[in-house]
């Protein structure tokens, strides 16, 4: 009862739901990250790789994140300052890609696109409903959860690629889209980076 007063009860409350959700979004991703791939690679598509790429990012972090929940509030600075430079990494890989695809080019397969960026959907928007609840929690869980968001929008930007390479017969709405995704990628890698920078820096000055 003691230590109820003392507010860790409250406390380890917190820590024990953001573990459970940390869980179920880590397996969640982990899945998808190899469904999403292996129809990525099948269908031949740079966007939907990218979504599969945004998976295995998130599955890093989510798992980090775990780790981070016993830490200290500089230690979860440091992860989440990795996380960015993880979601950083995955952008300059997909451009690549696109270069790539521009020398080698070919029409990816928009059934595929289609069907997996909604069944990805589906499995983000999960994950984005149980962060939810966390994601003014602290540094840690604000981060995760705004991975979450951005995966929503990479879904939706290549269900609406699948449709435009449908219509077309053309690799370019492929690329198009591969390329704003990039860019998402990068916004939100320097916002993490950002975000962490400005925490270690107040942890620093306030020793």
């Amino acid at each position: 009862m003691g230590k109820c007063c003392e507010g860790n009860c409250s406390l380890d409350t917190t820590k024990a739901n953001q573990r459970t959700s940390l869980r179920w979004v880590l397996a969640i991703n982990v899945v998808m990250f190899f469904v999403i791939g292996s129809a990525a690679i099948y269908a031949n598509t740079s966007a939907l790789l990218a979504d599969s790429l945004d998976n295995f990012g998130d599955a890093v972090t989510y798992a980090l994140s775990l780790y981070a929940l016993t830490q200290g509030m500089i230690f979860k600075a440091k992860v989440a300052y990795l996380k960015g430079v993880l979601i950083f990494a995955s952008a300059v890989f997909i451009i690549g890609q696109v270069v790539y695809k521009l020398f080698v080019p070919s029409v990816p397969i928009f059934e595929v696109m289609g069907a997996f960026s909604l069944l990805s959907m589906v499995a983000n928007s999960i994950c984005f409903l149980i962060l939810w609840r966390h994601r003014h929690e602290d540094i840690n869980m604000t981060s995760v959860w705004e991975c979450s968001k951005n995966d929503i929008m990479v879904n939706f930007s290549v269900l609406i690629t699948s449709i435009a390479v449908w219509l077309t017969h053309s690799f370019w709405p492929d690329i198009f889209v591969a390329i704003i995704l990039s860019g998402l990628l990068l916004r939100s890698a320097w916002r993490i980076i950002a975000s962490s920078k400005a925490e270690l820096h107040n942890a620093f000055s306030s020793k």
